[in-house]
């Protein structure tokens, strides 16, 4: 249409409504958005109020070393082995990626420099090794206790358009030797590797429907053979077999970021789904059958619950911020 052509009344139009769009339905959309988020967060809290204040008291976990200089910067990842050595991830540079503590915080070795894009959790398979979780270069790998390298498995087709965070988020065991990972940034997906780092399968996409996703945090895979993947901006636990049959969801939940298996519990921690992430949140005991939640511990600060352990005295401890909390029983 050249100057001073009136518009067709069709174009017009077309105009009318396209301008209408993006000033009417955009903010109704953003409301309904927030609308779910506030429901949700509050039937979270009724079911949270219904259940049990767990009997633990909240005990700063600090770190010591003797290096001059040395400092820790958001520790990502936690996991305890049964021979009481805490295992920390963390994403400073003034400091070794990967720490080991004594149970009073001193530390006996680290490694793992240069190993890493974006630390971001981290796990103690049931032979006792190390497996490291790299959400930059979508990387998992496990280290001997001693920090050995022992096998890398590059997960791989991770978007190039999704800034930092761009792979995978988590790694767990399976009874035969399996291991599954979550990958959540960038994609949404659940795979299963063998032993030996070899590719079996895999399952999901981004949504919100059964065996969907929206960014799958943590997995979790139980002794009978149940895999546990929280999908956290769904605000949600799916449940699905080791062959990523789609079982069941535990939903009005918050943002879920780690889970853990203990002393047929499940345990998880979250935040509300209608604040940023990060936010003052809970650790709760779920029924890893049905869902519900049979008991909570409030965790007034933020940046707490990255990832989440249990010790063998049944005592969480987790993440949180530079360093640890540990909740010890009264």
């Amino acid at each position: 249409m050249h100057a001073g052509e009136k518009c067709p009344r069709w174009r017009c139009l077309r105009l009318f409504l396209l301008l209408a769009s993006f000033l009417y339905l955009r903010p109704a959309t953003a409301q309904t958005t927030a609308q779910t988020s506030t429901s949700s967060d509050a039937a979270l809290q009724r079911h949270i109020d219904d259940s049990p204040t767990l009997p633990f008291q909240e005990e700063h976990f600090h770190f010591h070393a003797s290096s001059p200089g040395w400092e820790t910067h958001f520790a990502s990842g936690v996991a305890a082995d049964g021979k009481g050595i805490i295992y920390v991830i963390q994403r400073g540079d003034k400091a070794d990626p990967i720490l080991a503590f004594d149970m009073h915080g001193n530390l006996l070795r680290s490694w793992g420099r240069g190993d890493f894009t974006l630390p971001h959790s981290l796990r103690v398979d049931p032979a006792g090794n190390i497996w490291a979780v790299d959400a930059g270069a979508s990387l998992v790998i496990e280290y001997s206790p001693a920090g050995k390298k022992l096998l890398t498995i590059d997960v791989g087709q991770a978007p190039d358009n999704v800034g930092a965070f761009r792979g995978a988020t988590d790694v767990a065991f399976a009874s035969n030797g399996h291991v599954f990972i979550a990958d959540g940034y960038g994609n949404a997906r659940i795979l299963e590797y063998a032993a030996d780092g070899r590719r079996i399968r895999e399952w999901g996409h981004f949504g919100s429907g059964p065996g969907e996703f929206h960014l799958p945090h943590a997995i979790e895979v139980s002794t009978r053979g149940i895999v546990y993947a929280a999908d956290r901006e769904n605000g949600r636990i799916e449940v699905f077999d080791v062959q990523g049959k789609f079982l069941r969801e535990f939903d009005e939940l918050g943002r879920c970021y780690s889970l853990k298996l203990a002393n047929d519990k499940l345990w998880a921690s979250m935040g509300p789904m209608g604040k940023d992430p990060g936010a003052p949140g809970w650790l709760v005991q779920l029924d890893p059958q049905s869902g519900r939640i049979v008991g909570h511990i409030d965790i007034p600060e933020a940046r707490v619950g990255h990832q989440i352990d249990i010790l063998s005295s049944g005592e969480p401890v987790v993440t949180a911020g530079d360093e640890l909390l540990l909740f010890r029983l009264h």
